[in-house]
């Protein structure tokens, strides 16, 4: 991988990461051997986890400009925002509303060497990166950078995409999203994606086994458990359904992918 702008003895090469599996899903370049072996061996019982992490993107990119434009949302925090892939959140949201403010959040050390990648917005917006934990959502909300970028009278859109199967029961993960979401005001959205097992069971069970012996928790959740997340707000139409099906592009042809290939959940809702 490049080594440019790495913090030397921070990050842990002998263990496997999430967000630089995530990269090798995707086809990129900054994680290490020990990243692509894990993540081989995912591929090797759920062969279309590329897929997965290619549609999960696609979700996220259309229910960004969907918030932008239609929903009129002008700032957003992205929690577990991973290894910056263009387009990342904040050039999708500034396409639509050159104005859009965005904070990202993460706690791996080598999303903060690539950082710069991250700040890089529209003159008329604004970016930010706040090293944190999920599981510390008092320290995000209270954190400086976030507090000169966001303006927390305003409507945000909370993104949390593909983090919380990483986030046991015993971590409390749904009073994790209320903690996140109550210092926002009305009109504010959550947007949040999740692995599923109810297409899958068998192969998911395999999935997480592979997490799981590299010291990396994995829970999957059922749609009923995914829906659980956005009790107390609005479902935006579709509802919690799985990404490919919420507000595809004209040119898209979800029905191709099959549920199993993905066996994920996600949806947007608004806070009343």
């Amino acid at each position: 991988m490049s080594e440019r702008h790495l913090a030397p003895g921070r990050i842990d090469t002998t263990r496997p990461h999430p967000a630089r599996m995530y990269d090798y899903y995707l086809g990129g370049k900054d994680h290490y051997e020990v990243d692509a072996e894990a993540a081989a061996k995912v591929m090797a019982v759920h062969p279309t986890v590329r897929l997965n992490a290619h549609v999960n993107r696609g979700f996220i990119h259309r229910a960004t400009r969907w918030l932008a434009g239609e929903a009129g949302i002008r700032q957003f925090l992205d929690i577990g925002t991973g290894i910056p892939t263009e387009p990342n959140l904040h050039q999708v949201a500034q396409s639509v509303a050159p104005d859009a403010r965005v904070v990202y959040t993460d706690n791996d050390p080598i999303v903060l060497a690539y950082a710069q990648a991250l700040l890089n917005g529209t003159p008329e917006g604004r970016t930010a990166y706040v090293e944190a934990d999920v599981r510390e959502p008092r320290k995000i909300m209270t954190a400086p950078e976030l507090l000169d970028t966001l303006d927390l009278d305003r409507p945000v859109a909370l993104s949390v995409n593909a983090l919380f199967h990483f986030i046991p029961e015993e971590a409390k993960p749904y009073e994790i999203v209320r903690e996140l979401m109550d210092p926002l005001p009305s009109g504010s959205y959550l947007m949040l994606s999740h692995s599923t097992h109810d297409f899958s069971a068998d192969t998911w069970a395999k999935v997480i086994a592979v997490y799981k012996e590299n010291g990396i928790p994995f829970i999957t959740r059922s749609k009923d458990e995914v829906a659980g997340f956005f009790e107390g707000l609005e479902l935006v139409d579709p509802g919690v359904s799985e990404p490919h099906h919420w507000k595809p592009d004209a040119d898209e042809r979800p029905g191709d992918i099959r549920s199993a290939d993905i066996s994920m959940w996600a949806g947007v809702a608004r806070k009343p």
